[in-house]
Order: C-alpha cells, then sequence, then structure tokens
C-alpha cells in the first residue's frame, strides 16, 4: 500500500476523532423533561388549533383555503349552512367536519398563512406522541380550543 492511499483513508477517521474529542470537552446539559422545558426556537411551528372569536363562536367559516393550500393534503374540510337556530360561525357556512391528519403533516404553516380569518394556528406545543395510527387524524373536537368564560 502507498502512502496516499494510507493518508486518504487515515485523514477522515482522524478529523472525526478530532470533532468527537471536542464535543466530549463541552459542558453537558441534561433537561429533566416532564417538568422542565427547554426553550423554543421563535418561528417554531406544531399542534394545530382551531381558534375562536371572544364571544365563542368559531372562526373557521368552511371555505377549505387550508386545504387547498397543504402540500401534504393532509386537512379535510366538509362545510355546512349556518341557521338561525344553530350558528357556529359569523358567516354563512361554518365547518361541520375538519380533520387533520398529523402522520402526513410536515408542519410548514401554510393552512395557518391561506387562513382568512385566523381560525388555524399552529402552536409551540410539541407533545404529540401517541401509540396508535388512529389518533394520529385529529378531528374538529379536537382541534378546537374551550370556549372562554
Amino acid at each position: 500500500m502507498s502512502f496516499e492511499v494510507i493518508n486518504d483513508v487515515a485523514k477522515p477517521i482522524i478529523s472525526g476523532f478530532g470533532i468527537t474529542w471536542k464535543r466530549l470537552k463541552r459542558e453537558k446539559v441534561t433537561v429533566q423533561y416532564p417538568e422542565e422545558r427547554r426553550e423554543q426556537f421563535a418561528r417554531t411551528r406544531w399542534r394545530h388549533v382551531l381558534t375562536r372569536y371572544d364571544n365563542g363562536l368559531e372562526r373557521c367559516i368552511g371555505c377549505s383555503l387550508c386545504a387547498g393550500a397543504c402540500p401534504a393534503r393532509c386537512i379535510y374540510v366538509q362545510a355546512a349552512e349556518n341557521t338561525d337556530e344553530e350558528r357556529y360561525s359569523p358567516g354563512e357556512r361554518y365547518s361541520e367536519r375538519y380533520e387533520i391528519n398529523m402522520l402526513r403533516c410536515i408542519f410548514c404553516g401554510y393552512c395557518q398563512e391561506a387562513c382568512p380569518t385566523g381560525a388555524i394556528v399552529l402552536r409551540k406545543d410539541f407533545e404529540l406522541a401517541n401509540y396508535d395510527r388512529g389518533d394520529f387524524v385529529y378531528t374538529k373536537e379536537m382541534l378546537l380550543e374551550p370556549i372562554r368564560r
């Protein structure tokens, strides 16, 4: 074996050990997760939430712009008409069925940007683990924020 071949093999290995050695000298930080939480970045986007107006009406008017803007096609919106007896949103329509398949979602935030009423927002709640695949399909009831009293 020539010196050049040995140098080509040994140089990356030695460089890798150098990086590892630098990392080992750093101070270790342990976060006690449930009690302590690490600070999230300013533009972090995680859990979807359907918001309400102050009077308790839903902001979602069932326009399906969020579903149209979603590149992963994980949002399904079925609209229905509001009546005077049953009013869910201030407009003519409301979302009767709103579902997001979180296994397909890429958390891009396009749905939030496309919404004309600000109904769908992505908040910093990142605890999204489940054991069953069916639990990752978030329904309207799961997404709606509770009525403020």
